[in-house]
């Protein structure tokens, strides 16, 4: 049976240096994180010692992440416009972090970063679509040429348009970062059924629960993993059924009691394995 690494996801904890991350992730008992490697590149001020204070403190850096620029989450037609790669208006920018993402993970070693796509079109027709998987390809690019793997997490489009895009962009470097909750947050679909399709791609998952919306059009809530709509045995059964280990990695973005809520978290994959 694949042996599965826990972490969480450095921005649940909303660190405002290396410190902070270090103490928090020390009151949560993980030694494990998701890092996210934007601000490492747009503040190194403050972050240029990162990886030498997770290592001092025993902490292993799983995967790493890179936030597109300007992403506006205040409601789904917000982020619809401004996520990812869609933007014309940010994608020189986030080209260039690309690149900078990419040196800053191959030189710690780190060999996968997620990041959000954008809302990909449904229609494979659509000439934005097209343009986007121009863009999201150069990206994949940059990291593979570092020998860094990316994946793209689920959410922002159905597991059927995720498919569509994986086949034709054909990328051996390219995967899915697959986290339940969003399907139900952004109503792209039954995160199981999803799970099963995309399943082959997966290369990493993110712990995080949610209930739908009861209004169409607007955000669903997320909830403290295990009290949400995510029918946790069989997403894990389902996890442990792949031949490769896929570590999990618990992400809780609401709520004023994260590390409460990540240790809960921990629990839950505890009762179940």
């Amino acid at each position: 049976m694949p042996i599965h690494r826990i972490a969480t996801c450095s921005w649940s904890l909303q660190p405002a240096d290396p410190a902070s991350l270090i103490h928090q992730l020390q009151q949560t008992g993980l030694q494990a994180v998701q890092l996210a490697l934007t601000p490492l590149v747009q503040n190194p001020a403050t972050w240029s010692d990162t990886f030498e204070c997770l290592k001092g403190a025993g902490i292993e850096v799983l995967s790493g992440m890179m936030e597109p620029l300007d992403e506006d989450y205040s409601s789904l037609e917000a982020i619809a416009r401004s996520g990812g790669v869609r933007p014309d208006a940010t994608w020189d920018g986030n080209k260039e972090m690309a690149h900078a993402i990419a040196d800053c993970a191959a030189a710690a070693g780190i060999g996968l970063v997620t990041l959000h796509a954008g809302f990909i079109p449904k229609n494979a027709d659509d000439p934005e679509r097209a343009v986007m998987l121009d863009r999201l390809g150069e990206v994949v690019d940059v990291f593979a040429n570092r020998d860094v793997l990316v994946a793209f997490e689920t959410g922002q489009e159905t597991a059927a348009t995720l498919l569509e895009v994986l086949d034709m962009l054909d990328r051996d470097h390219l995967g899915v970062n697959f986290d339940p909750a969003n399907m139900i947050l952004y109503g792209k679909g039954d995160p199981i059924e999803s799970l099963q399709a995309l399943a082959p791609h997966v290369m990493q998952v993110h712990i995080k629960d949610a209930v739908p919306t009861e209004t169409p059009g607007t955000w669903g809530t997320e909830m403290p993993a295990g009290t949400g709509a995510v029918d946790w045995p069989a997403f894990l059964s389902i996890v442990e059924g792949l031949e490769r280990p896929i570590d999990l990695v618990i992400e809780r973005e609401g709520g004023d009691r994260r590390i409460e809520d990540i240790k809960s978290a921990m629990d839950m994959l505890g009762a179940h394995a």
